[in-house]
């Protein structure tokens, strides 16, 4: 294969699309817009016809924006090429699949093609959730056949996931990495396996925030208030399921659930499944998790109601705070209040009630391991510029006794916002799952740090890639988080990679935390 292509696809092979849906018809324009004659092929002739339309449409608007030119756009256009059985493929260096997701039906398509085109021409599929492998090995040649998975909208979105099927050969990885580039976009290479990286590594993201509500910690709004004002995130989870659909979401999660022979890691929640069965879908059918009835407001966040009268007179750091040490430094550096530090198990004494980053206990079981009530504080990803935080009180604290503590950080800018005592609150686990879920895929050798971080950034908006997320907050933290978790809920669910627990012992080799 290398030996046909060195580099990317020259523009002088065509690319052949089969599929005139949203995706199928980004691609084509991708391909298009980079200079390949695109020969379009779709069941439906109106369908192929009405999306050539659309993306002459699009590129109107984007000539009206001053994006694009006159000649840009029928230069695009003058290559798309609507093809019937008899067009001749003799020149097609590419196929790419945007079909029905079932297996048989892209196995056959691509069976009755190869027949068709020249003796090295790329077979790659878009397939969001099926195996590369199993289609290829279906084929007679599986060696040319290769993952290229695009994101929605195709002309926006940089990243495609490039994956190798168990025969793949090397050239075709090669070929089809360096075509992804040429077209503007950002590859990561993955192996075949259920979800690739994007919707494997992100069913914590999810499936965490779904606890949550099975749990009751929280409404929809209140999560998603703390992703997003607290973890950094785009888009709540709950708003962002919405979105998506809660149909394809679960459906996505089944799969990966079923591929990975039931791993709990990967269980489908009984929370989206009801709203799957209610028909609540979100926004496309109006409703998900919140309404979107044209009348309809959409509900806000809990939030703990501030006593100015209640800011404390003292504040005390104790020790090292490790992931919430920049809310030290906030503290310190804020002329009303007055801070003072000491050696400590790295917690904040404030009006002397403990208050403490979250490990994965509950703040119970934690103020009973320590002797004190403990009030617990959810992770933020950047304590200077979050505007909410989320804190969880222990069964021993009356609530009124934690006044002080939500008007300190009314003090700094920050709302306040109340979960339940579940163990580790809401960013801390989500981040601490993500982190783990990513290390396992560079485990197993699905990818590199590098790529897994790249795809997380750039195909799900993450602030941060999970790996560099877990070197950020400190991969003992994530193990301390996941081991607590793996306690409070006594299944296999949270259980630590490997990979953590390896990195740990590496870099703390000797530690008490280790005992």
């Amino acid at each position: 294969m290398a030996e046909h292509f060195i580099n990317a696809l020259p523009t002088e092979r065509d690319v052949l699309v089969i599929g005139a849906g949203t995706m199928g018809r980004g691609i084509a324009q991708v391909a298009a817009a980079a200079g390949h004659r695109v020969i379009w092929r779709d069941s439906n002739a109106v369908a192929l016809d009405e999306a050539i339309g659309k993306i002459r449409s699009d590129l109107e608007k984007r000539i009206a924006r001053g994006k694009a030119t006159r000649d840009e756009l029928e230069a695009i256009c003058a290559r798309l090429i609507a093809s019937t059985e008899q067009t001749p493929l003799d020149r097609v260096g590419l196929v790419i699949e945007v079909i029905v997701e079932r297996l048989d039906v892209k196995v056959a398509v691509l069976g009755q093609l190869a027949a068709q085109l020249p003796a090295d021409a790329i077979l790659a599929t878009n397939t969001s959730s099926l195996s590369v492998t199993a289609i290829g090995g279906q084929l007679p040649c599986a060696e040319r056949v290769v993952g290229m998975h695009f994101f929605n909208p195709a002309t926006v979105l940089p990243l495609v996931e490039v994956v190798r099927g168990h025969a793949t050969a090397d050239g075709v990885v090669a070929t089809v990495m360096a075509t992804a580039k040429a077209w503007g976009k950002t590859p990561v290479l993955c192996r075949s396996t259920p979800g690739f990286i994007v919707n494997r590594v992100a069913r914590p993201y999810y499936g965490e925030a779904l606890r949550l509500l099975l749990e009751q910690a929280g409404s929809p709004a209140t999560v998603d208030a703390i992703l997003r004002e607290s973890g950094g995130f785009k888009m709540g989870p709950c708003e962002l399921m919405d979105l998506i659909g809660h149909d394809v979401n679960y459906a996505v999660t089944r799969s990966v659930f079923d591929a990975f022979n039931g791993d709990p890691r990967y269980q489908p929640s009984l929370v989206q499944r009801d709203l799957v069965d209610a028909g609540w879908l979100g926004r496309k059918s109006g409703r998900g998790f919140f309404s979107y009835a044209p009348d309809s407001a959409a509900p806000g966040p809990d939030e703990s109601s501030v006593d100015a009268s209640r800011l404390p007179r003292s504040v005390v750091i104790e020790g090292d705070l490790g992931p919430a040490a920049g809310l030290a430094t906030l503290l310190h550096a804020h002329d009303e209040v007055t801070v003072s530090s000491k050696p400590g198990p790295g917690l904040i004494r404030i009006d002397g009630l403990a208050l403490a980053l979250s490990d994965g206990r509950t703040a119970t079981q934690r103020s009973r391991d320590e002797g004190e009530p403990v009030v617990s504080l959810d992770l933020a990803l950047d304590w200077r510029q979050c505007t909410r935080v989320a804190l969880s009180l222990p069964l021993q604290l009356d609530s009124r006794k934690a006044d002080g503590v939500v008007a300190l950080f009314a003090l700094l800018g920050k709302k306040v916002s109340l979960l339940a005592d579940v163990p580790g609150m809401a960013v801390t686990r989500t981040v601490a799952m993500l982190a783990n879920e990513a290390a396992e895929a560079v485990y197993h050798g699905i990818a590199n740090a590098d790529d897994v971080d790249a795809a997380m950034k750039l195909g799900v908006n993450y602030p941060l890639g999970p790996m560099a997320w877990g070197s950020r907050v400190g991969w003992l933290w994530v193990l301390q988080v996941l081991c607590h978790l793996q306690q409070a809920y006594r299944e296999d669910r949270y259980r630590p990679s490997v990979w953590v627990q390896r990195t740990v012992q590496a870099i703390h080799s000797g530690e008490e935390a280790l005992a």
